[in-house]
């Protein structure tokens, strides 16, 4: 008997380790571990947002840098892009319920970096004076 590929993909979910080369979830461990996928993500998680006002807002980012990263965002599904006809072309981005599921996960990584950065330079420079 065939099984649809809907069957396929629930029985190799009960596979899935992120700890196995194999494991297809390492790509998507991957793409969300990265900086400007995490800055991204939170810049996108009080609403849709233009390309620029992400520039603007994630201070370092080239723009072709935040082109491909939203690109991949928008490959694993978790943001949308919107093209709005007008002169100029309106391009928006926010998060699918997907990425919003994301947000609040990358927001607390956000807060505990934000909150525990003294800490962490303080061991790096016990660390360089060893």
């Amino acid at each position: 008997m065939t099984k649809t590929a809907e069957q396929q993909r629930l029985e190799a979910k009960v596979l899935y380790d992120a700890y196995m080369a194999a494991c297809p979830t390492r790509e998507v461990f991957a793409t969300i571990a990265d900086k400007w996928a995490g800055l991204l993500v939170n810049a996108l998680a009080d609403g849709p947002r233009r390309h620029s006002e992400l520039r603007r807002r994630i201070a370092g980012a080239s723009q072709k840098m935040l082109t491909q990263t939203l690109r991949t965002l928008e490959r694993d599904g978790l943001v949308k892009r919107t093209v709005t006809a007008a002169v100029p072309v309106r391009v928006d981005y926010e998060l699918t319920p997907l990425g919003q599921s994301l947000a609040p996960v990358l927001g607390a990584l956000k807060a505990w970096a934000e909150t525990n950065i003294e800490h962490i330079m303080a061991a790096r420079d016990a660390y360089e004076t060893v």
